[in-house]
């Protein structure tokens, strides 16, 4: 894993916690996209060479609705950066970990993505984000 990718943190009202977010960071929000397989709209902000990602669902069985309803508002996962998605979750399957994908899928931003089960994290939702390379 090369680095920390993104903090991802769920939100009841994207809009308004946009607002409350470039407030907090000074920056506005550089990207708003929709992942329809994955039921969230989400927004990025980018503070020096962190980011965060604001996520709101857009289905009441969506897994950030689910969450919103079990947790609140909060951080929702940690997100790191890898070169090579697919070796990354042979290796941590070899190490035990249980990913929750079989196969990388699209996210947001630009990326391939696969997570980790919070069972075997301390409860930490571990995403793995690879950037798509353009052919």
């Amino acid at each position: 894993m090369d680095k920390i990718e993104h903090i991802g943190i769920a939100v009841k009202d994207l809009e308004a916690s946009n607002v409350l977010f470039e407030k907090l960071l000074g920056v506005p929000h550089y990207k708003i996209e929709e992942v329809a397989s994955e039921g969230v709209k989400t927004s990025f902000f980018k503070s020096g060479p962190n980011k965060i990602e604001l996520l709101e669902a857009t289905k009441p069985d969506s897994p950030i609705a689910k969450y919103l309803e079990k947790k609140g508002e909060g951080i929702h996962h940690v997100a790191f950066a890898v070169e090579d998605i697919v070796s990354e979750m042979d290796r941590l399957k070899a190490e035990g970990f249980v990913v929750l994908n079989e196969t990388p899928k699209k996210g947001a931003d630009n990326k391939l993505v696969a997570f980790l089960h919070p069972k075997g994290t301390n409860g930490v939702l571990v995403e793995l984000c690879q950037e798509i390379k353009e052919s």
